[in-house]
């Protein structure tokens, strides 16, 4: 192992296992330089995040409408390695997962309660549901594949090792500036994904905890709970750690996505159908005619309570996609070889987007649907039980206690595949970007982003998560920024016919 590697590799464990301590010895101390910290980045830096997200969403599109949209991410000759549809389920699972479990009545709500005093209800409603699925649509997965497509690119187009330190190491050599961005941007990388991990971790232990004692009739998960799921997490993360890669994540992917799409029908059909078809297609248009303007928005003019929302919602998600993007970015990049640039960015961008839409037009519409005809008990638990909601939801259809161990399930598989694509992710960083990395240091990864998922639950809060996540991925912004710069170059070089050649 090259000196640059063992010193990547020694800093990383050093830095992440140091982390990991802090938050188990003083959860309250770490949560609290985080959000002064993150407080700070965000009253400062908005715009410089809102525009470099949404440059990277117009970059891709741009991309696949150009000429270069018919080269393939390897040679001319090659072809996917895996079906267009495991290949979806793989990358969706890895890059939202858990997330559209915990969020998907609970965070429409959460934005309708605070819209609610300042527009009328249907207003609101409406600005809820465009607002969340701003959150998780395009500029989400235009981070995921401008990250993706680069590294994707630069492995198997130009051969380099599959790292975010390739582009520089390829296109400037050995010059001294280009080995040192490249041993920080792989370090930055490794610290967001383990940091992004690790609060996903947190948040899927908490739903899951909370859903198995809505189950046994109790009124809240407490610790031993919480430790118990945890601990069961763990012994299910490491056997798929142990196999190929394709045979373990592309199962658990599949079966994942299987129960949540199981799950978003029986709400449709059990629930107001007709209400929820019109939530969904209205949450569509809402977000085509909306979603490029609101990427540019940073409520500069609004007062305080709506900037902190702000702050809060849009700017914590879009940091949060970044922190997800070098992990994303790499294992969507290990999955895609043999696709087309302009297939890649119409798969990665589009497909997730129109499922998130429908998710969360389901799940948020019946949400919306009993605040504004029920008597609002949900809007009052995104106040003080927020990952209790969709459980709380679906007990007001039939067959709950079914849907309920469904969505544990899920939730818990979505968890799973999250830690076992990171620790793969992590593993190639450590071994100098090689694509099958021994199941020893999988191993240790699996077990740093255990220990840091556990001090993240001892946060024992969402938004104390939601800070740390944002934390460690502010830095990377920099990097996806000067990826993009070098895939421009890159592509530059290409010979001129080369579109035909790859067609």
């Amino acid at each position: 192992m090259k000196s640059a590697t063992k010193s990547l590799l020694a800093t990383s464990l050093l830095v992440i296992a140091a982390v990991g301590i802090w938050g188990i010895a003083d959860p309250d101390g770490m949560v609290a330089v985080a959000s002064d910290v993150v407080g700070q980045l965000f009253r400062s830096r908005a715009w410089f995040i809102m525009l470099s997200v949404s440059g990277m969403l117009v970059f891709c599109l741009a991309l696949a409408a150009s000429r270069y949209g018919q080269i393939r991410l390897g040679p001319d000759d090659s072809r996917p390695e895996f079906s267009t549809i495991s290949w979806l389920t793989m990358l969706f699972s890895a890059g939202m997962g858990v997330g559209l479990l915990f969020w998907a009545t609970a965070e429409p709500l959460t934005h309708f309660r605070m819209i609610k005093p300042h527009l009328p209800a249907p207003d609101a409603a409406d600005a809820a549901l465009f607002v969340t699925n701003f959150h998780w649509g395009l500029h989400a997965w235009g981070i995921y594949g401008a990250t993706a497509l680069t590294i994707a690119y630069f492995s198997f187009r130009r051969g380099t090792p599959m790292l975010v330190s390739a582009p520089f190491q390829d296109l400037f050599g050995e010059e001294r500036w280009a080995r040192v961005l490249g041993w920080l941007s792989d370090f930055l990388a490794i610290v967001a994904i383990a940091i992004g991990v690790g609060g996903s971790i947190a948040m899927g232990v908490f739903q899951v905890a909370d859903g198995l004692d809505l189950l046994a009739k109790g009124d809240g998960a407490g610790p031993i709970l919480l430790l118990i799921v945890f601990a069961s997490l763990v012994a299910c993360y490491i056997p798929p750690l142990l196999v190929d890669l394709g045979s373990g994540m592309a199962r658990l992917s599949n079966l994942a996505m299987g129960v949540t799409g199981a799950l978003v029908a029986f709400v449709i059909l059990v629930g107001p159908t007709q209400y929820l078809m019109n939530s969904i297609l209205e949450g569509f248009g809402s977000y085509l005619t909306d979603f490029f303007g609101h990427g540019f928005r940073t409520f500069t003019f609004f007062e305080e309570e709506v900037e902190s929302w702000f702050q809060d919602w849009t700017l914590t998600y879009m940091v949060w996609w970044l922190a997800w993007g070098p992990f994303v970015g790499v294992f969507v990049a290990r999955i895609s070889r043999g696709r087309t640039i302009r297939e890649f960015v119409l798969g990665v961008l589009f497909v997730p987007t129109l499922v998130s839409l429908f998710w969360f037009g389901a799940f948020g519409g019946l949400g919306l649907f009993e605040s504004l005809r029920g008597d609002g008990v949900l809007e009052a638990l995104t106040a003080t039980n927020v990952e209790r909601v969709t459980f709380v939801l679906l007990e007001e259809l039939p067959l709950s206690w079914l849907t309920t161990v469904a969505t544990i399930l899920a939730a818990f598989l979505f968890i799973v595949t999250s830690v076992v694509s990171a620790a793969y992710v992590l593993g190639m960083f450590s071994s100098a970007g090689d694509p099958n990395p021994s199941k020893k240091i999988k191993l240790v990864w699996g077990g740093l982003l255990g220990l840091l998922g556990y001090a993240m639950i001892l946060s024992g809060s969402v938004d104390a998560v939601k800070k740390v996540i944002a934390l460690g991925a502010m830095p990377f912004v920099f990097i996806t920024i000067l990826l993009l710069v070098c895939l421009v170059r890159a592509l530059g070089q290409e010979e001129p016919d080369a579109d035909r050649r790859s067609a």
